[in-house]
């Protein structure tokens, strides 16, 4: 399988994710997250708002997904804005603790799939110049 194929797989796989998980939040509130259910309706309103807007990344993973070439520059920004969401469960573990079992395996996987998919759109062309591609002067 070749990279682009595998970066095309990976892309799909965390859009479906990201909106299943993303509209689980938006459905259950504080329901959707291990040890927060008696949170109360502040965070309850906070989670689902959140979820919605992790559907619509999952929503622009899917669109680059769906793109030939896969567009290098926004699985670059999108592996960008998983990575902060890791730095930020890094600063809380560090401000607050240590949370739930299962947001340290999630801190993991968003420590790990960045990095995975920056070096697999390492290699792909951005879309063809205009000029190159024989529109415009």
């Amino acid at each position: 399988m070749t990279r682009g194929k595998t970066l095309r797989g990976l892309a799909m796989v965390m859009g479906y994710a990201c909106v299943a998980i993303g509209l689980f939040h938006v459905l259950l509130g504080n329901a959707a997250i291990p040890g927060a259910s008696s949170a109360g309706p502040t965070i309850d309103s906070l989670g689902r708002f959140f979820g919605a807007i992790f559907a619509g990344y999952g929503l622009a993973w899917l669109w680059a997904a769906r793109q030939s070439p896969v567009p290098a520059t926004a699985v670059r920004w999108l592996s960008a804005v998983f990575l902060l969401g890791a730095i930020g469960r890094l600063l809380s573990l560090a401000a607050q603790g240590w949370p739930h079992w299962f947001q340290v395996v999630l801190t993991i996987i968003e420590l790990v799939l960045p990095p995975l998919f920056l070096w697999l759109a390492s290699d792909r062309d951005e879309a063809p110049s205009r000029r190159g591609a024989g529109v415009g002067p």
